[in-house]
């Protein structure tokens, strides 16, 4: 079984997905002009032994944008956003409210994928050999 997971830190605090949209705008407003970490984990589990788990991690900054900007993105993304722990999609109008992002594409999705890859080649066997009988 592959399990993933997100969160997101801004210095202490921890994120989680946002309520509804007033909650969305609050946390928007909170990011707002800063750098904040999103962390995506992914483990493989078999028989209920963890068999492998990586975190990746990383930074993204938002501009200064303005109550209208944020209030124009949360009216295109609508009520899609709030499956997002940052109240945000990069890969959709949420785009516009960032000045700077680093890491890797796909641990910014939700899935640190080239890392789950490379442990499916490696730990196969282990994940999908029957059991004895």
């Amino acid at each position: 079984m592959i399990g993933a997971d997100q969160t997101l830190a801004l210095g202490l605090e921890v994120f989680h997905k946002p309520a509804d949209l007033a909650a969305t705008a609050a946390q928007l407003d909170q990011l707002r002009a800063k750098t904040h970490r999103l962390h995506a984990a992914v483990a493989l589990v078999r028989d209920d032994l963890l068999v492998w788990s990586h975190v990746e991690t990383a930074e993204l900054t938002m501009r200064a944008f303005s109550k209208a900007e944020r209030d124009e993105v949360l009216a295109l993304e609508g009520e899609a956003i709030l499956g997002s722990v940052g109240g945000y999609r990069l890969e959709g109008p949420s785009i516009r409210l960032f000045e700077t992002v680093t890491g890797d594409y796909f641990t910014i999705l939700g899935l640190p994928l080239l890392p789950l890859l490379a442990a499916l080649r490696r730990y196969e066997p282990q994940l999908f050999a029957k059991a004895d009988a």
